[in-house]
Order: C-alpha cells, then structure tokens, then sequence
C-alpha cells in the first residue's frame, strides 16, 4: 500500500532551507531540494509490542488513555522504540510502563506495517513475553489492564492486533493456544 501525501512532509530542505520539490528518487516521487540535492527519505517508525497470555491462555490487553490513538479501546502492550534503543528492550520498556509486568522477551510472533495513524506510519514488531515479575496495574498511557478469553474480546484499537488475535484464535490444537510455562499470573 502506498500513499501520495502524508500530513507531516517535509516543505523545506532541513540543510539549507530551499523549497522541496517532487522529484522520481530510486523509482519513487520524493521530496528533494533543488538547491543542495538532499533527498526527504520518509521512513515508517518502529513499533514493539508484547503479547502475553495467563495460564487460562488470556491475552493481557490494555485500555488506551486519552491522550493516545484511538482512547478508550483496548491493545496489545506496545509503543514505539526510540533511537538508539534495541527493540526487545523497547518491548519490555513498554509492558512495564503500561503494565507494570517485567517479562522475559521472546520471539518475533507478529509483524505487520500500521497505517491507522496517517501522520505517523509504523512497522510493528510483536514478540512473546513471559512475565518474570511485576504488579499488573495501569500505567503510562494505559487506563486499565485485563486478561481476556480470545472469544470474549473487549472492542480493538488497531486492526493488526485483531489480525494477531484471529491468527491465535485460529490455531487449531490446545497446545498451540496455550502459552509457554510461567508466562504469566491471571487475576
């Protein structure tokens, strides 16, 4: 999926100050200055989430605040990495600041590219987590957090954790819905 025009493109050459012009860049339109030839490269941010399931095989959700991208929906932990931090690190950054849970890091279970925020595109990496300790409670940007059966799910705020969650949904053996030992306390 591609898109002509993005809020939040650069006008100007951040180098010398001319006005961008439209330029075909390595087989694609760009932003490019006629002045000194710097080329606007736009690239998606990073975004890490951890999805955790209890011993029942719930999935940790969190309610969405406010001050976030669709607020009062529910979510996969997650947030975005930032510069210079490794993506894992990122991952078990955001399920404590949200959740309060430490956890144990694991594989890569998802990847997908976000486009539900126009001005803020994003590659969201989800990896599996097992929680080592913590007390699960709201935090950061999250006004609640709970444990939901994969048939009983609270109204999504993103597409792609609803596409993970089918993925999960669908597997067709109890062994492949069930999480590994000591991934997490329930309620």
């Amino acid at each position: 999926m591609t898109h002509e025009h993005w809020p939040g493109e650069y006008a100007f050459c951040p180098r010398c100050g001319s006005r961008l012009d439209d330029a075909e860049v390595a087989g694609r339109t760009r932003k490019r200055c006629p002045a000194c030839g710097w080329v606007h490269y736009r690239n998606p941010g990073v975004g890490a989430a951890v999805v955790v399931r209890d011993a029942d095989g719930r999935l940790l959700l969190i309610r969405r605040g406010p001050t976030s991208t669709r607020p009062g929906y529910w979510a996969i932990p997650a947030g975005f990495v930032d510069y210079g931090e490794d993506v894992r690190e990122a991952a078990a950054r955001e399920l404590r600041e949200e959740t309060g849970l430490v956890a144990e890091i694991g594989e890569p279970v998802w990847v997908q590219s976000n486009f539900h925020d126009p001005a803020k595109l994003t590659v969201g990496i989800w990896f599996e987590g097992t929680v080592t300790g913590g007390e699960l409670r709201a935090g950061d940007d999250a006004v609640e957090v709970g444990w939901f059966r994969l048939d009983e799910l609270p109204p999504l705020a993103f597409d792609t954790d609803a596409a993970l969650i089918e993925r999960l949904r669908d597997r067709s053996s109890p062994e492949d819905v069930r999480p590994p030992r000591g991934t997490g306390p329930g309620p």
